[in-house]
């Protein structure tokens, strides 16, 4: 008898936990707060953290123009939940329909959040060369992971969205009489990254190729396409950048120099020993970090960048 109730009674405890930790995890005390930086320009700002439960996969930024005829958004966050706070955030701010979405690039914290936007009527626009990444293995377990490690608010009712519009190389998406001019500028950060303009408010949203206040993430990026891309976006003098990652920028030459000398760092201090075929281990150690060490995610990135801009040399 005795040892049924004990065992009664950790059942019941271990119960409790269990549910306490998933009341923890759906939790919803996130807020999204537009950031208007142009007239009709606005972005969403998130974290400078790795995703996870906690915070519903909110690592990256997302932005949007309100024109006379419809809202255009760009990227979609890493979340359905988190796209459905951005649609609610943008109906406080205009009662236009949302017409359109473009696409950065398609990387989980960007695209997650796609299937709120169709559910809205959007039309979905980004780079042909996304149909490689959302049909790939990669793709299918990179989601299957996410339900895991972002549940809720990545689930089995999160799937992958298409483009309505796959773009080849550049697109003049005009509503209202506002341009916005696509450019393709990958393979850099990703094979299909985009860049969007819009000239009369003289912003880019630059996608994943610029960060600010955080180390980036290079995963398996070409880098010397990445440096190229940077070039473009400057070539464009835009008054105001929005980042992928980070704080909008309004003096751009300076904001994009710190991605810049990031990536020539890594190229610089990998170079020797992987064409040389010497250990990734040693040049890692001899390299001088005292730069980024201090910044956010160094200890979660940092490696891993090294390592894959010496294996992206190696096939240079």
């Amino acid at each position: 008898m005795l040892c049924s109730y004990v065992l009664r009674v950790l059942f019941i405890g271990s119960l409790w936990l269990l549910i306490s930790i998933q009341t923890v995890h759906a939790s919803d005390e996130l807020i999204l707060n537009p950031i208007q930086v142009a007239p009709h320009t606005y972005f969403i700002k998130g974290l400078a953290e790795m995703g996870s439960s906690k915070n519903q996969n909110f690592i990256s930024n997302a932005g949007f123009v309100i024109t006379p005829k419809g809202v255009v958004v760009v990227d979609a966050l890493g979340s359905p939940a988190l796209a459905k706070k951005l649609i609610a955030e943008i109906k406080k701010l205009t009662s236009q329909k949302i017409v359109a979405v473009i696409v950065t690039h398609y990387h989980a914290d960007h695209v997650y959040g796609l299937q709120e936007f169709k559910n809205v009527g959007a039309k979905i626009y980004a780079q042909g060369e996304g149909r490689n990444y959302i049909s790939s293995e990669t793709a299918n377990q990179r989601l299957i992971a996410s339900r895991i490690d972002f549940a809720p608010w990545v689930n089995s009712s999160t799937h992958l969205i298409s483009a309505d519009v796959w773009i080849d190389q550049s697109f003049t998406l005009t509503v209202g009489g506002v341009e916005l001019k696509i450019s393709k500028v990958g393979p850099a950060h990703a094979p299909e990254d985009s860049i969007i303009y819009v000239p009369s408010e003289k912003v880019l949203f630059a996608g994943d190729l610029v960060f600010r206040g955080r180390i980036p993430f290079v995963g398996n990026a070409d880098s010397k396409g990445w440096l190229q891309a940077l070039n473009e976006i400057e070539s464009l003098n835009p008054s105001i950048v929005i980042p992928g990652h980070g704080a909008h920028s309004i003096n751009p030459i300076q904001d994009i120099g710190f991605t810049r000398e990031y990536l020539r760092y890594l190229r610089q201090s990998m170079a020797k020993a992987a064409i040389d075929m010497d250990p990734f281990e040693e040049a890692y150690q001899q390299a001088d970090w005292s730069e980024y060490e201090g910044m956010p995610l160094f200890r979660a990135a940092n490696r891993m960048n090294a390592y894959n801009v010496y294996l992206s040399i190696q096939a240079e």
